[in-house]
C-alpha cells in the first residue's frame, strides 16, 4: 500500500518561510514518479503549485515563481517544497501527489496558514 505523508505545515507570518516535506512509502518506485505539490484554499479548486519530474525538470504556478522551490531526494523517497516570502494568499491545505503513467497517489494534506 502506497502512502504519501506530508509534514511541515503550520502558522507563519507574512514574509516568512516554511519547508514542506512529503515522504513516500510502500510498493512505490519513487524515482520514476513525477511528484507535485497542490493546494486548495476554502472555496477554491485544488491547484498545482509546483511539480518535479523523474529527471528533475520543474514547473511552477505563476503565483509562486521566484518564491517557492521544489526538490526531491530519491534516496529518502521524499519531495520538498521550500516556500519563501509567504503571503496571506498562500494560505491553503497543501497536498502531495505522485504520478506515473496511469498511477496516481495523493497525500492527506498539511495546513499552511500565513497570518500576522
Amino acid at each position: 500500500q502506497v502512502q504519501l505523508v506530508e509534514s511541515g505545515g503550520g502558522l507563519v507570518q507574512p514574509g516568512g518561510s516554511l519547508r514542506l516535506s512529503c515522504a513516500a512509502s510502500g510498493i512505490f518506485i519513487f524515482s520514476i514518479y513525477t511528484m507535485g505539490w497542490y493546494r486548495q484554499a476554502p472555496g477554491n479548486e485544488r491547484e498545482l503549485v509546483a511539480a518535479i519530474t523523474s529527471g528533475g525538470s520543474t514547473n511552477f504556478a505563476d503565483s509562486v515563481k521566484g518564491r517557492f522551490t521544489i526538490s526531491r531526494d530519491n534516496a529518502k523517497n521524499t519531495v520538498y517544497l521550500q516556500m519563501n516570502s509567504l503571503k496571506a494568499e498562500d494560505t491553503a491545505v497543501y497536498y502531495c501527489r505522485g504520478t506515473w503513467r496511469s498511477r496516481e497517489y495523493w497525500g492527506q494534506g498539511t495546513q499552511v496558514n500565513v497570518s500576522s
